[in-house]
């Protein structure tokens, strides 16, 4: 089954103006809590293909490959460790961006989609405590955005300090 996070958020910034940051495949560092780096994969820069290597705060880090690409409407990233399959405790994960106009602002929608391994103890947990962290998480990021896109200062703290 699968499970989904998300968030809206209006961000004071015209479609094409927020377009040209959330396309930049390298700005993901200055929004989304906990990472520390970013590298793209050899390969395209944007669009579908792109592939990028995330590094985060514990010293871990998540590979990105954009899977789906709408040009000025948003992409979905599919969430993997090199070759393999999402990190535990996901079994697949994909992060999704969506953004269309309102009048001279820029509606935002982040969703983090995916299914939990384990069979009925990931769909437990999952109930008990994945899915009210990835809330959180999600309206983070979409809230760390809105700060970064209209003021350009990164505003990647991590949850805990938020």
């Amino acid at each position: 089954m699968v499970s989904e996070a998300t968030s809206i958020i209006d961000i004071d910034l015209p479609l094409d103006q927020s377009w040209e940051i959330l396309r930049d495949f390298t700005q993901a560092v200055n929004y989304v809590p906990d990472l520390t780096g970013c590298e793209l994969h050899p390969g395209p820069k944007e669009g579908r293909g792109a592939s990028r290597r995330v590094f985060r705060t514990n010293g871990k880090f998540l590979d990105e490959t954009v899977t789906h690409w709408e040009e000025k409407r948003g992409f979905v990233i599919r969430l993997h460790e090199g070759t393999g399959p999402a990190p535990a405790p996901f079994k697949e994960a994909c992060f999704i961006y969506r953004i269309q106009p309102i009048g001279d602002k820029t509606r935002l929608t982040t969703t983090m989609s995916y299914t939990t391994r384990f069979g009925f103890i990931g769909k437990l947990l999952n109930k008990l405590f994945i899915k009210k962290a990835l809330n959180g998480a999600v309206s983070k990021i979409s809230r760390n955005m809105k700060s970064f896109y209209e003021t350009g200062t990164p505003s990647n703290k991590t949850i805990s300090e938020a």
